[in-house]
Protein backbone atom coordinates (compact mmCIF):
# COMPACT_ATOMS: atom_id res chain seq x y z
CA UNK A 1 0.00 0.00 0.00
CA UNK A 2 1.43 3.36 -1.05
CA UNK A 3 0.88 6.24 1.33
CA UNK A 4 2.95 8.86 -0.46
CA UNK A 5 6.33 10.48 -0.22
CA UNK A 6 7.42 14.05 -0.92
CA UNK A 7 10.76 15.83 -0.86
CA UNK A 8 10.03 19.17 -2.53
CA UNK A 9 7.51 21.83 -1.65
CA UNK A 10 5.30 22.97 -4.54
CA UNK A 11 5.23 26.64 -5.48
CA UNK A 12 2.45 28.52 -3.73
CA UNK A 13 1.73 32.01 -2.43
CA UNK A 14 -0.25 30.56 0.46
CA UNK A 15 1.13 30.14 3.96
CA UNK A 16 2.75 26.80 4.79
CA UNK A 17 2.90 25.30 8.28
CA UNK A 18 6.31 23.66 8.59
CA UNK A 19 6.16 22.49 12.21
CA UNK A 20 4.18 19.38 11.30
CA UNK A 21 4.93 17.16 14.29
CA UNK A 22 4.10 19.86 16.81
CA UNK A 23 0.95 20.82 14.90
CA UNK A 24 -0.17 17.19 14.91
CA UNK A 25 0.54 16.85 18.62
CA UNK A 26 -1.26 20.06 19.61
CA UNK A 27 -4.20 20.22 17.23
CA UNK A 28 -4.73 17.34 14.83
CA UNK A 29 -3.92 13.97 16.35
CA UNK A 30 -7.60 13.21 16.96
CA UNK A 31 -10.74 14.22 15.10
CA UNK A 32 -12.09 17.50 16.43
CA UNK A 33 -15.76 18.34 16.79
CA UNK A 34 -15.50 20.25 13.51
CA UNK A 35 -13.89 17.29 11.71
CA UNK A 36 -16.69 15.02 12.90
CA UNK A 37 -19.36 17.47 11.72
CA UNK A 38 -17.61 17.81 8.35
CA UNK A 39 -17.67 14.03 7.96
CA UNK A 40 -21.36 14.01 8.81
CA UNK A 41 -22.23 16.60 6.17
CA UNK A 42 -19.85 15.16 3.58
CA UNK A 43 -21.53 11.75 4.00
CA UNK A 44 -18.70 9.72 2.41
CA UNK A 45 -19.84 6.39 0.97
CA UNK A 46 -18.11 3.10 0.30
CA UNK A 47 -16.37 3.11 -3.06
CA UNK A 48 -16.18 6.89 -3.42
CA UNK A 49 -13.07 8.86 -4.33
CA UNK A 50 -12.31 11.67 -1.89
CA UNK A 51 -9.79 14.51 -1.81
CA UNK A 52 -8.69 16.27 1.38
CA UNK A 53 -7.24 19.67 0.43
CA UNK A 54 -4.66 21.04 2.85
CA UNK A 55 -4.63 17.69 4.63
CA UNK A 56 -2.03 18.64 7.24
CA UNK A 57 -0.91 15.58 9.22
CA UNK A 58 -3.62 13.42 7.67
CA UNK A 59 -6.25 13.06 10.37
CA UNK A 60 -9.23 13.89 8.14
CA UNK A 61 -7.96 11.89 5.16
CA UNK A 62 -7.49 8.80 7.30
CA UNK A 63 -11.05 9.17 8.62
CA UNK A 64 -12.32 9.54 5.06
CA UNK A 65 -10.46 6.34 4.18
CA UNK A 66 -12.37 4.46 6.83
CA UNK A 67 -15.71 5.78 5.54
CA UNK A 68 -15.04 5.10 1.85
CA UNK A 69 -13.80 1.55 2.35
CA UNK A 70 -14.15 -0.92 0.84
CA UNK A 71 -13.34 0.09 -2.70
CA UNK A 72 -12.79 3.79 -2.09
CA UNK A 73 -9.81 6.01 -2.74
CA UNK A 74 -8.63 8.96 -0.65
CA UNK A 75 -5.88 11.43 -1.49
CA UNK A 76 -4.62 14.12 0.86
CA UNK A 77 -2.65 17.05 -0.54
CA UNK A 78 -0.70 19.70 1.30
CA UNK A 79 1.89 22.27 0.25
CA UNK A 80 4.10 21.24 3.19
CA UNK A 81 6.27 18.15 2.56
CA UNK A 82 6.73 17.89 6.34
CA UNK A 83 2.96 17.48 6.74
CA UNK A 84 2.89 14.87 3.98
CA UNK A 85 5.63 12.85 5.66
CA UNK A 86 3.81 12.90 9.01
CA UNK A 87 0.51 12.02 7.33
CA UNK A 88 2.03 9.12 5.40
CA UNK A 89 3.54 7.67 8.57
CA UNK A 90 0.22 7.95 10.40
CA UNK A 91 -1.66 6.31 7.54
CA UNK A 92 0.80 3.43 7.35
CA UNK A 93 0.55 2.87 11.09
CA UNK A 94 -3.25 2.92 10.91
CA UNK A 95 -3.42 0.60 7.90
CA UNK A 96 -5.31 3.33 6.04
CA UNK A 97 -6.04 3.40 2.31
CA UNK A 98 -5.32 7.15 2.26
CA UNK A 99 -2.32 8.33 0.26
CA UNK A 100 -0.67 11.73 0.27
CA UNK A 101 1.00 14.09 -2.18
CA UNK A 102 2.79 17.41 -1.82
CA UNK A 103 0.73 19.76 -3.95
CA UNK A 104 -0.84 23.22 -3.80
CA UNK A 105 -4.57 23.83 -4.08
CA UNK A 106 -4.09 26.23 -6.99
CA UNK A 107 -2.44 23.51 -9.13
CA UNK A 108 -4.10 20.19 -8.30
CA UNK A 109 -2.30 17.30 -10.07
CA UNK A 110 -5.47 15.40 -10.99
CA UNK A 111 -7.62 15.00 -14.07
CA UNK A 112 -10.99 16.68 -14.45
CA UNK A 113 -13.94 15.00 -12.72
CA UNK A 114 -11.83 12.60 -10.64
CA UNK A 115 -13.42 12.87 -7.18
CA UNK A 116 -16.89 12.42 -5.71
CA UNK A 117 -16.05 14.46 -2.63
CA UNK A 118 -13.57 17.08 -1.44
CA UNK A 119 -12.95 18.46 2.05
CA UNK A 120 -10.96 21.34 3.47
CA UNK A 121 -10.54 21.94 7.19
CA UNK A 122 -8.99 25.15 8.58
CA UNK A 123 -6.94 25.75 5.44
CA UNK A 124 -8.59 28.39 3.23
CA UNK A 125 -7.73 31.19 5.65
CA UNK A 126 -4.04 30.63 4.82
CA UNK A 127 -4.57 31.73 1.21
CA UNK A 128 -4.47 35.19 -0.37
CA UNK A 129 -7.72 35.97 -2.18
CA UNK A 130 -6.34 35.33 -5.68
CA UNK A 131 -4.90 31.97 -4.65
CA UNK A 132 -8.13 31.02 -2.89
CA UNK A 133 -10.13 31.87 -6.02
CA UNK A 134 -7.85 29.77 -8.22
CA UNK A 135 -7.86 26.95 -5.67
CA UNK A 136 -11.65 26.82 -5.51
CA UNK A 137 -11.76 26.65 -9.31
CA UNK A 138 -9.33 23.73 -9.18
CA UNK A 139 -11.42 21.88 -6.61
CA UNK A 140 -14.50 22.37 -8.80
CA UNK A 141 -12.54 21.08 -11.81
CA UNK A 142 -11.46 17.82 -10.17
CA UNK A 143 -14.91 17.10 -8.72
CA UNK A 144 -17.32 14.98 -10.72
CA UNK A 145 -20.61 16.60 -11.81
CA UNK A 146 -22.75 16.72 -8.69
CA UNK A 147 -19.70 16.24 -6.47
CA UNK A 148 -19.67 17.89 -3.07
CA UNK A 149 -17.18 20.07 -1.20
CA UNK A 150 -17.29 20.52 2.58
CA UNK A 151 -15.31 23.41 4.06
CA UNK A 152 -14.48 24.04 7.71
CA UNK A 153 -12.76 27.31 8.54
CA UNK A 154 -12.56 29.99 11.20
CA UNK A 155 -15.63 32.14 11.58
CA UNK A 156 -15.35 35.90 11.43
CA UNK A 157 -13.29 37.45 14.24
CA UNK A 158 -12.63 34.04 15.76
CA UNK A 159 -11.55 34.03 19.36
CA UNK A 160 -10.81 30.31 19.39
CA UNK A 161 -7.86 28.78 21.22
CA UNK A 162 -6.53 27.36 17.94
CA UNK A 163 -6.77 30.75 16.29
CA UNK A 164 -4.78 32.42 19.06
CA UNK A 165 -2.07 29.76 19.02
CA UNK A 166 -1.72 29.91 15.23
CA UNK A 167 -1.39 33.68 15.48
CA UNK A 168 1.49 33.25 17.91
CA UNK A 169 3.24 31.04 15.34
CA UNK A 170 2.73 33.58 12.56
CA UNK A 171 -0.36 32.07 10.95
CA UNK A 172 -3.08 34.54 11.83
CA UNK A 173 -6.31 34.17 9.91
CA UNK A 174 -8.56 36.56 8.09
CA UNK A 175 -12.32 36.70 8.03
CA UNK A 176 -14.20 33.70 6.62
CA UNK A 177 -17.79 34.90 6.68
CA UNK A 178 -20.39 32.82 4.89
CA UNK A 179 -21.40 35.54 2.38
CA UNK A 180 -17.76 35.88 1.34
CA UNK A 181 -17.33 32.12 0.89
CA UNK A 182 -20.68 31.84 -0.87
CA UNK A 183 -19.63 34.45 -3.41
CA UNK A 184 -16.22 32.86 -3.92
CA UNK A 185 -17.73 29.41 -4.42
CA UNK A 186 -20.28 30.71 -6.93
CA UNK A 187 -17.53 32.49 -8.89
CA UNK A 188 -15.54 29.24 -8.91
CA UNK A 189 -18.40 27.39 -10.58
CA UNK A 190 -20.19 25.73 -7.69
CA UNK A 191 -23.94 25.63 -8.26
CA UNK A 192 -25.05 25.71 -4.63
CA UNK A 193 -23.58 26.43 -1.22
CA UNK A 194 -25.17 26.05 2.19
CA UNK A 195 -24.09 27.01 5.70
CA UNK A 196 -24.42 23.76 7.65
CA UNK A 197 -23.13 24.92 11.03
CA UNK A 198 -21.81 28.19 12.35
CA UNK A 199 -20.35 29.38 15.61
CA UNK A 200 -19.69 33.09 15.13
CA UNK A 201 -16.71 33.08 17.45
CA UNK A 202 -15.08 29.82 16.39
CA UNK A 203 -15.92 27.92 13.21
CA UNK A 204 -17.96 27.84 10.04
CA UNK A 205 -18.94 24.74 8.04
CA UNK A 206 -20.12 25.12 4.44
CA UNK A 207 -21.24 22.48 1.94
CA UNK A 208 -21.10 23.23 -1.77
CA UNK A 209 -21.91 21.22 -4.87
Amino acid sequence: MTHGHATHAPETKGSIIRWARLYDLLFARKLSKEHKLALKYAAPQSGEKALDVGCGPGTMAIALGEKTSPGGEVVGIDASPDMIRVAARKAKKAGSVARFEAAAIEWLPFADATFDLATSTFMLHHLPEDVRAKGLEEVRRVLKPGGRFVIVDFASDSGSFLGHILSVFGHSHGKSTFPHLETALREAGFATSEKMESNRKESLIVKAS
